[in-house]
């Protein structure tokens, strides 16, 4: 239910999903083992999808904590709700670059964790460092980011396809940016671990 759902949406609108397949249980791995969840009471994710990595996520969090999932695509929001009845979940139907505001709307002031499946090659480069700043806000000094990006890092943009790398744009916004390739994967990918915000 979940790749086919994925699979439908990635071929209608790629640029949303920027993916052909649902991230491997090997990836959600790597991406969430930074992230300290058993400590973690408020944890966000960009771009849940079909929920791999909110999975990883629920599965690892205490029963006290909080998860706040900033997803815009309507099919994916729908297939969320039905999916993962959790009442630690709550779908935020905006774009992750608002983050801040959703935190303040409920009486939030920083984030433990943030998750990011963002296909951020495929973004203009100001709503990459709009979202990257706003992740970066919202784990503050004591949170950890996480994002990852596929080995190829091949960025399209007018037609043409270019070199890109996240990494390059991280250390804008982090003091402190870690990488590791997750070979299991398709396509490989990746994972970037980000402390201390800057600003």
């Amino acid at each position: 239910m979940g790749i086919a759902t994925f699979a439908a949406q990635a071929l209608e609108e790629f640029q949303s999903t920027a993916a052909i397949t649902p991230s491997s249980r090997f990836l959600a791995q790597a991406m969430v083992a930074p992230l300290r969840l058993p400590q973690a009471k408020i944890v966000v994710e960009f771009g849940p999808g079909t929920g791999v990595m909110t999975r990883e996520l629920l599965d690892g969090m205490g029963e006290d904590a909080r998860l706040l999932a900033f997803e815009i695509n309507p099919r994916f929001i729908d297939f969320l709700r039905e999916e993962f009845p959790d009442p630690r979940l709550e779908i935020v139907p905006v774009g992750a670059q608002n983050v801040m505001a959703e935190l303040a709307e409920r009486g939030i002031d920083r984030a433990d964790a943030v998750l990011s499946s963002l296909g951020l090659s495929l973004m203009p480069h100001a709503l990459v460092d709009s979202i990257l700043e706003a992740g970066a806000r919202a784990v503050g000094d004591t949170g950890v980011f996480t994002q990852f990006q596929y080995v190829s890092r091949v960025r399209v943009a007018e037609g043409r396809a270019a070199y890109y790398d996240v990494g390059s744009h991280l250390p804008h916004h982090f003091r402190d940016v870690r990488r590791r390739m997750v070979i299991r994967n398709l396509p490989p990918a990746f994972v970037y671990e980000c402390h201390g915000a800057r600003g």
